[in-house]
């Protein structure tokens, strides 16, 4: 009659080894038949929920390129079940005293106030400001 086991020869981390012989010696088992029981609990390859638990507490990425997916619970009536795309619109070169206020984190009336000065550069169009997103972080950095 055949042998009805394999020969296994692993080399483990110290930090591993140490815990698997730890947790034998606890249990007053051998490590063979801790790793026969860890293997027929936790390795399923013959499922992708198996092969996705094992990249999972192995810390591998899923198939798929590492897409992240999440779900979104929505009060009912939901809308129709798909997916979406996001890409974030660019943002403006020429930017209002606002846009430019919120941009650097200050009140719109200081920035203002700061453009009537000269010293944030900016440009008066008839009674309004207008301001470069490229010129203000210059500015804001010092160049």
């Amino acid at each position: 009659m055949p042998d009805p086991t394999a020969a296994l020869y692993v080399r483990l981390p110290h930090p591993e080894f140490d815990k698997l012989d730890r947790a034998a010696e606890a249990l007053a088992t051998n490590k063979k038949t801790l790793v026969t029981t860890l293997v027929s609990h936790y390795v399923d390859p013959d499922s992708d929920a198996g092969l996705d638990h094992l990249r999972h507490i192995a810390g591998m990425p899923l198939p798929g390129g590492g897409e992240q997916k999440f779900t979104i619970r929505l009060p009912e009536p939901a809308p129709a079940v798909g997916h979406h795309h996001f890409t974030p619109a660019a943002a403006p070169d020429v930017l209002t005293a606002e846009q430019a206020a919120e941009l650097l984190q200050v009140d719109a009336a200081d920035l203002l106030a700061l453009a009537d000065a000269g010293e944030v550069p900016g440009r008066r169009i008839g009674e309004q400001w207008r301001f470069s997103r490229p010129a203000l972080l210059d500015w804001l950095a010092g160049r």
